[in-house]
């Protein structure tokens, strides 16, 4: 196991762009405000939605679109460095109007209707992303 202590030192909180793609525009947050490492979980609506599952086997993710309006009923992430970037990892559960949830990870192309976000801005040592060769994923190199 590996990890270390980090502090939060700032909150920000918002909203985001009808229309906008969500995980571009919590990405720019992030750009903006200089957040690169941290948390982030936000709710509110989507229009349309793509979400991923990593099939371990085949290492690749293999993304689900849903074109129709669904319920962010969660999404919770972390930020970190990836490339001399932030980069935001989120997962998302969305509900539709029976309440049937679908998760996974969230991935470009999923179109904001409402969102209110925050995310928790910490110090401490940088949590950068590389390639994994166990995984391959970029996971987080301690």
């Amino acid at each position: 196991m590996l990890y270390k202590t980090i502090q939060p030192n700032r909150v920000v909180m918002g909203k985001l762009p009808h229309g906008g793609d969500l995980l571009k525009e919590l990405t720019l947050v992030c750009e903006e405000e200089k957040v690169s490492l941290g948390t982030i979980a936000a709710i509110g609506a989507v229009q349309k939605a793509n979400i991923g599952f990593y099939d371990q086997q085949e290492r690749t993710y293999r993304f689900t679109e849903f074109d129709r309006p669904l319920e962010i009923a969660a999404l919770t992430g972390n930020i970190s460095m990836r490339d001399g970037k932030p980069m935001v990892h989120a997962h998302l559960t969305l509900a539709d109007d029976k309440s049937a949830c679908f998760a996974g990870h969230l991935g470009p192309g999923t179109t904001v209707f409402a969102c209110e976000f925050v995310i928790t801005a910490c110090d401490g040592p940088a949590f950068v992303r590389e390639y994994d060769e166990q995984t391959g994923l970029p996971l987080w190199t301690l």
